[in-house]
């Protein structure tokens, strides 16, 4: 299921990211990577603001859905 479907507080894990490859790298780079544990620390409208490691990341609701968890 994408990332936008979960609560704020849900620590989840990621089992995959789609897109473009140009996506992935992107989060790559912002430090999604498979297996990571991402924490929802904020939702509005979709968007979403996701603890990763040490570091918030705030994500719109279109990339948060190429992200599977």
């Amino acid at each position: 299921m994408p990332l936008t479907m979960m609560g704020v507080g849900e620590a989840v894990e990621i089992k995959r990211i789609g897109g473009k490859s140009e996506t992935k790298k992107f989060l790559e780079r912002l430090g999604f990577h498979m297996g990571e544990i991402v924490k929802i620390v904020s939702a509005n409208q979709g968007n979403v603001i996701v603890q990763v490691k040490d570091s918030r990341v705030a994500i719109n609701r279109g990339i948060a859905n190429k992200i599977m968890v």
